[in-house]
């Protein structure tokens, strides 16, 4: 089931542009992602740090933690098939927002993201992370109402 969804997060820069917002939410919708469940709420910096405990003595913590917690994000469970999480990293780009501008601009991070930290977007990059991501964004979501709203997609998605 966790290969078949991944967790979305759109950056608080993002978030305080709603033409901004409003573009991503369309190209999810032109790029056949289902949005499974969504979360628009801002963290504090005692939650990032918890979240990108991975990244914990990394030059960059201090900042990435402070920024993901400067303002409102939204969090989306999306949906697209068997390859959602490649699917969204492609539509994502480089995480490096110098190399998504040159080699991948229709990205969402060549259109949107201002540095690498502030680079518009996050996407689980594994199976394993979505399930962990899931649960930290959405601590009262089953696993058996999730099973229920990816059939409730699949199903909508083939009937169409």
């Amino acid at each position: 089931m966790f290969s078949r969804i991944t967790l979305a997060i759109i950056k608080p820069d993002v978030c305080a542009c709603p033409p901004k917002l409003a573009r991503i939410r369309e190209l999810i919708n032109e790029n056949g992602f289902k949005v499974l469940a969504e979360q628009y709420r801002r963290y504090t910096i005692k939650e990032m740090e918890t979240f990108y405990e991975e990244h914990a003595g990394k030059f960059f913590f201090n900042r990435l933690t402070t920024y993901m917690s400067s303002g409102p994000v939204l969090v989306w469970i999306l949906h697209q098939g068997e390859t959602t999480i490649p699917n969204w990293r492609a539509l994502l780009g480089p995480t490096k927002v110098f190399k998504a501008v040159f080699e991948d601009p229709d990205s969402l991070r060549g259109q949107f993201g201002l540095t690498d930290t502030r680079n518009a977007a996050h996407g689980s990059n594994s199976p394993d992370n979505v399930r962990r991501e899931v649960h930290f964004f959405f601590p009262d979501l089953t696993e058996e109402r999730l099973r229920t709203l990816l059939s409730e997609a699949s199903f909508s998605s083939s009937s169409k």
